[in-house]
């Protein structure tokens, strides 16, 4: 456990546009210093001052630039860049006050410009978030004057036709490339050129599986391309997981899976490269309306879905953690039963923060059999997330959907639940329940398969980048590969030893847009009659199963949406396709060491109602005072985060802290713990040789005397430790102890 380390690690951060307070001096190793506002210079040497590294975090699409806009920049009026809907109003306008952008070489030669000062004010990196061009834009002069120099034709309305929207979706993601690929390129010369040294940069994103399900168009994948840039921050927490599903006919909220398949494809932007990726993890959400407990119940969720992914080990503990921690702060915001933080959870909350820190790569196991499965997801999901005019006039063609039980809050806009309730098919199949994908992920992930999103378009892109996996599932009803390569790189996996399933029923309007599978020499009617061709198989093979070299390639003639409506089809597909690697259907839940912490999700409608129990000397660092017990159980619909003191050496250590840890040492007389964190009710438990006879806490804060404060000191014999309580200021804490 690498609770003392130093901050060159980088391993978390906070990103922060308001000044630093003492409640929010949460010690993490650096700070993204949001907004290059007329202050910017000075929080960065406020940071600084208290030890953090700096980096600086900005909006790429948005952030209320209107000295842009307004034309005081260049003196010209830039406002017909604002990404325009059909009605010409500004998309995002009620998120950001003035919409998003659509990204021309102006508006990026403005960003440059102004993210020069962070490189002056002494960045080491810079973050530019959110790359999102929002499906309803695509109107406006500027992308119109875009689409003619992109595709040399004349701007065709999106709504007006399958290839209008298909095409307008693929510039609007291609445009945040562009601006990606130009802005750190440029900032990364002046950096060198002026001060000799090399600036990173950084893009923190949405998942590719939210974007999706959100209708937002995004780079995502493409920019594994960009030469300059250094890695990625998911963005991903309660607000983005908890948006609901259709799993055996039942649409309602399913944050821990949804999160677990939203890290899992942010996993795939860095597997097998040398750029970093930070998880990002959120204690609440943008809706400041949900009760604290709501909130922790959740962040539990999405922080155990990140966990399970044990190649990154990098996070961001918190964005804006003034919005958790800045006192007269209460939630439901608004609301008469509204409160302030329970104390309990800020120390939970700090207690984690350092936790996050101490994890590693290289030291885990999976408890259960966990065979490569994955099921492919392509950027061009995001292309085709909603219909045009013509494909909704024939809605009629379609069968209807089944049944769905509405159990769903309205997080973020209503009627979201009418479209499932009208069994219109088409809306069904637009509805933000993005049921294409979750149909044939959910299944699997329920009966305790980590399952993994896998890039579509990396499987051409990479030598051996599908060598992991055993069974890949894939559909081109939500989706298009790009180019043909797609298509021979799954043929080569199933050919060496692999098993391929394909699940689709040719009814998607998009696949008679413009595509490489229809024009020039090839005439194929949809991208699955191609991929048939390389299998030897006619364009109306009969469903079944075909051996292929090593391998086989399965083929499903039914819609993916079905398998979220239809709990028969569903467990019927779920079975079908373990059963192709002798797999059965059997587990309830996810358990994972990482090192000697042990990570548990179990899960809710499965196939047992059982609880999975660990035994042993286990601290609970989902509590906040972190007991150390002999048995943890976690039932259906619960998680754990464990460290087991069996898997640890005897030797004296720090086990848990509310404090970033400077330093540890323990003799026979005693022991001394130096450390710095925030305002807080904070703990520290420690593994020692005996128990403390006498124990000092003095605090040497940034503002004010040094001074000693009450401490307590709780033994434990289980494990052979004590909890040290006290309350804690922004500053530098020494706890000694005598034996």
């Amino acid at each position: 456990m690498d609770y003392i380390r130093s901050r060159e690690t980088q391993r978390t951060c906070i990103q922060e546009s308001a000044p630093v307070m003492p409640e929010t001096d949460v010690g993490t190793d650096f700070v993204c210093v949001y907004g290059f506002g007329g202050n910017m210079e000075e929080r960065i040497r406020e940071y600084r001052r208290r030890g953090y590294r700096i980096h600086m975090m900005t909006g790429i699409a948005w952030g209320n630039y209107l000295d842009y806009l307004n034309g005081e920049w260049d003196g010209r009026n830039h406002w017909d860049e604002t990404q325009k809907s059909r009605d010409g109003s500004m998309t995002g306008g009620s998120i950001h006050e003035t919409g998003y952008m659509v990204p021309t070489i102006a508006y990026t030669n403005y960003l440059i410009e102004n993210l020069k000062r962070a490189v002056d004010a002494g960045a080491e990196a810079i973050h530019v978030e959110e790359p999102e061009f929002l499906n309803d834009g695509g109107y406006s002069e500027a992308f119109k004057r875009e689409y003619l120099l992109y595709y040399h034709e004349p701007w065709q309305p999106p709504h007006t036709s399958a290839d209008a929207h298909y095409r307008a979706a693929r510039l609007k993601a291609y445009l945040y490339r562009r601006a990606i690929d130009r802005v750190s390129a440029a900032l990364q010369e002046y950096a060198l050129t002026v001060y000799g040294r090399t600036l990173r940069f950084y893009v923190p994103t949405h998942s590719l599986l939210n974007y999706a399900t959100w209708k937002v168009m995004s780079p995502e994948g493409t920019m594994t391309d960009i030469p300059t840039l250094n890695g990625y921050k998911a963005q991903i927490w309660m607000g983005t997981a908890r948006e609901a599903n259709v799993y055996h006919g039942v649409y309602k909220e399913r944050t821990l899976e949804t999160a677990f398949l939203e890290y899992g494809v942010m996993q795939e932007l860095v597997r097998g490269t040398e750029r970093e990726m930070w998880f990002d993890n959120d204690p609440i959400e943008d809706r400041p309306d949900y009760t604290w407990q709501d909130y922790r119940e959740n962040y539990h969720k999405t922080l155990v879905g990140s966990l399970l992914q044990p190649y990154i080990n990098r996070f961001q503990v918190a964005p804006w953690p003034h919005r958790i921690f800045e006192p007269g702060r209460t939630y439901p915001s608004g609301k008469p039963d509204a409160k302030p933080m329970p104390e309990a959870y800020r120390t939970e909350l700090m207690n984690l923060f350092q936790f996050l820190g101490t994890l590693g790569t290289d030291d885990f196991a999976f408890s259960d059999e966990t065979p490569g499965i994955g099921v492919f997801l392509s950027d061009t999901a995001m292309f085709q997330r909603s219909f045009p005019d013509d494909a909704l006039a024939r809605r009629g063609d379609y069968a209807p959907v089944g049944p769905i039980e509405l159990r769903a809050k309205e997080n973020y806009a209503p009627g979201r639940e009418s479209a499932l309730a009208s069994g219109d098919r088409l809306a069904f199949y637009e509805s933000l329940a993005f049921p294409l994908f979750y149909g044939m992920a959910l299944p699997l992930l329920k009966v305790g398969v980590p399952v993994r999103p896998v890039q579509l378009e990396n499987a051409a892109r990479y030598p051996g980048y599908l060598d992991p996996y055993r069974l890949l599932l894939l559909s081109y009803e939500f989706m298009k590969p790009l180019d043909a390569n797609a298509n021979a790189a799954l043929a080569s996996f199933a050919r060496d030893g692999g098993t391929l399933v394909y699940v689709g029923d040719g009814a998607d309007p998009f696949h008679q847009i413009r595509g490489w599978w229809n024009t020039g020499r090839n005439v194929y009617p949809t991208p699955l009659e191609h991929l048939l061709s390389l299998f030897g198989l006619p364009e109306n093979a009969a469903p079944g199963v075909y051996p292929y070299g090593k391998g086989c390639f399965v083929l499903r003639r039914e819609s993916p949406a079905d398998l979220c409506v239809d709990p028969k089809k569903s467990d019927a597909f779920r079975d079908e396709t373990l059963s192709l690697i002798g797999m059965k259907a059997d587990k309830n839940r996810l358990a994972l060491r990482r090192g000697a912490y042990r990570i548990t999700a179990v899960f809710d409608e499965s196939v047992s109602d059982a609880p999975y129990v660990h035994r042993g000397r286990l601290m609970d660092l989902l509590e906040p005072d972190l007991p150390v017990v002999p048995q943890k159980t976690v039932r259906p619909g619960e998680n754990a985060v464990l460290l087991d003191l069996d898997l640890l050496g005897d030797e004296p250590q720090i086990l848990g802290t509310s404090l970033r840890a400077l330093s540890f040492t323990s003799d026979e007389n005693g022991f001394r713990f130096e450390g710095t964190g925030a305002r807080c009710e904070a703990v520290v438990r420690l593994k020692l040789p005996a128990q403390p006879k006498k124990v000092v806490c003095e605090l040497s804060p940034y503002e004010g005397e040094a001074r000693n404060v009450s401490v307590t000191a709780e033994w434990e014999a289980l494990g052979g430790s004590v909890l040290l309580r006290f309350h804690n200021d922004a500053g530098k804490t020494t706890l000694t102890g005598s034996f």
